[in-house]
């Protein structure tokens, strides 16, 4: 079987470039695109290189931006704009391969297996291929990895950048990825690296070659799939564009270590769940109006409640309020709990949704100005792209950490 051809192209700086494209005088200045430059606590999520240069990082505030570069200029964020360069973006991927995969707003992964003899280029040249077309065609630079598999294709486009094209096939793979530490794999959490590195285990050649039991009995079943990764063994597909399953409702379920008594505790599991929902649904593009709630106590009753919004949302805070909501309603002062599961079903495209601006008063509280709705909307979309770069675990939204209930960071480290 001939060997498969995955290609990761990943956009530089993506948004700060996207603001390049129509104010060209910000590439001559530090730059960044953050929240509002009055509120201390906004965050950079894009910098241009002048501004790396400074030591500014995505996940600063403002302020510290400030203070490492004075002379910054901050943009606000347009996410409807950056989602109209990212499809342009896409049909030039889509000129070469139907099998075009967004993992993001500003990357995707291409299936180009068996097209070489077609456009008679070498792998590197046919990245290099396109992109010098997308610089040439949209103004902006790509990063691009070529390898065998997804894992291998990511860890490509990071290791040279910006502008450059990785090649990582038949055996490359031990001479440059090897050598880079077991933080670099995908999806090697904080906590994986630090038991790793606990036994000596420091590079992603260290772990490939240990013996797969052993990363199994230190990591479990995740530690047996970063082992398989760092042997190239991942097979996981690049999906045909616009192939996507139908998504009819997205979830998620905890059994805590012990029963929860107090509403604290309750949201605590709650806002875990709302926060993983909201992310997962604005990965895929939808939003839905039906939030539900199941509560199972420690004698496996099971108490089920819905309720149909006059909306459409994709909002953490929204999806933890109402659950939150359902079970005050239907929860009795003193009954333990052993499981919380939190749903959003009757999924649209969010571009389909029709705009209604509250619940509000679902709640008993006062309305938010569609001002309001939107800043919250703008900064989970900011959450989004911190997380999507800097890992999961970059920022937190209301989720305290609460071992005793097994409630902890490292749920985040999750594949979605």
């Amino acid at each position: 079987m001939a060997e498969r051809l995955i290609f990761h192209c990943d956009c530089n700086n993506f948004f700060a470039s996207c603001e390049c494209l129509e104010r060209p005088e910000l590439k001559d200045v530090p730059m960044a695109v953050a929240g509002d430059p009055e509120d201390r606590v906004g965050i950079v999520v894009a910098k241009n290189e002048l501004a790396k240069r400074y030591g500014v990082r995505t996940t600063d505030t403002v302020w510290q931006a400030k203070k490492k570069c004075p002379e910054i200029v901050f943009v606000p964020p347009r996410h409807g704009y950056y989602k109209q360069v990212s499809d342009r973006v896409n049909l030039i991927y889509r000129d070469y391969t139907d099998y075009v995969e967004p993992a993001s707003i500003d990357e995707s992964y291409l299936d180009l297996s068996g097209t070489l003899d077609y456009y008679r280029m070498s792998a590197r040249e046919l990245a290099d291929t396109i992109r010098e077309r997308v610089k040439r065609e949209i103004g902006i630079t790509i990063s691009v990895g070529v390898a065998n598999n997804k894992i291998f294709a990511k860890m490509g486009s990071d290791y040279k950048k910006p502008d450059a094209t990785t090649v990582i096939l038949g055996e490359d793979y031990k001479e440059i990825l090897w050598p880079l530490p077991v933080s670099d794999l995908m999806f090697a959490g904080k906590a994986s690296v630090k038991l790793l590195n606990g036994k000596e285990i420091h590079t992603v050649g260290d772990l490939a070659q240990q013996p797969q039991e052993r990363i199994r009995a230190l990591l479990g079943k995740g530690g047996e799939t970063l082992w398989g990764y760092a042997n190239g063994l991942d097979t996981d597909p690049v999906r045909r564009w616009g192939d996507m399953p139908e998504v009819k409702s997205v979830s998620h379920g905890m059994t805590f270590r012990r029963d929860l008594y107090t509403e604290e505790e309750f949201l605590n599991g709650v806002a875990v769940q709302a926060d993983r929902i909201a992310m997962s649904l604005r990965r895929q593009g939808l939003k839905g109006s039906v939030i539900s709630v199941q509560i199972k106590t420690p004698q496996l009753q099971v108490i089920s409640r819905q309720v149909s919004l006059d909306h459409y949302t994709w909002l953490e805070h929204e999806i933890r309020d109402v659950a939150m909501k359902l079970i005050r309603e239907n929860w009795r002062a003193g009954l333990p709990i052993r499981a919380i599961t939190v749903g959003v079903t009757k999924l649209v495209p969010a571009d389909e949704a029709p705009e209604q601006m509250d619940l509000f008063d679902l709640l008993g509280e006062k309305k938010k100005t569609g001002k309001a709705r939107e800043k919250q909307d703008k900064m989970e979309a900011a959450v989004d792209v911190l997380r999507q770069k800097m890992g999961n675990l970059a920022v937190t939204l209301g989720v305290q950490e609460n071992e005793d209930i097994g409630i902890r960071r490292e749920w985040k480290k999750k594949r979605e």
